[in-house]
């Protein structure tokens, strides 16, 4: 069996977004070896918690961390959750390959589903990525 992919997903507070999408990931594709930081850290949002057990995903052990901790790491991909983040972590020396998604951030928004929209549509984005990032392990 062939190393995992290691993917570190940055937002800003990495307390919704980049939260979701670590377990989302780690839930999805045992291949994948996901991560989370944010380029200002606070704590991880209640309700990414809920949000995710409600859709029976396991969120034992997230918690907000920073990017710096993740400088010297090598991963296959990291990939910015919100323009902010993308502006701010160009300089991932180690980095494979660096996407730029955008997604709202749930924690600022009004609507009062925002997180099950946010984690949809993170989740929807993740299945892509998986599949188009797998296709070639799957042919050989």
């Amino acid at each position: 069996m062939s190393a995992p992919i290691k993917v570190l997903f940055i937002c800003v507070a990495n307390s919704a977004r980049s939260q979701l999408a670590e377990a989302l990931l780690r839930h999805s594709d045992a291949r994948f070896e996901a991560f989370s930081a944010g380029t200002e850290p606070t704590d991880v949002d209640p309700r990414t918690i809920g949000e995710l057990a409600h859709v029976g995903i396991n969120a034992q052990g997230l918690h907000s961390k920073s990017v710096e901790e993740f400088r010297d790491e090598h991963f296959d991909y990291v990939i910015t959750l919100c323009d902010k983040s993308a502006r701010e972590c160009l300089a991932m020396p180690k980095a494979g390959e660096v996407l730029a998604w955008d997604f709202e951030d749930p924690v600022s928004s009004s609507h009062p589903d925002a997180f099950k929209h946010a984690l949809h549509d993170i989740h929807e984005r993740i299945k892509l990525f998986v599949l188009v990032k797998t296709k070639h392990l799957e042919a050989s």
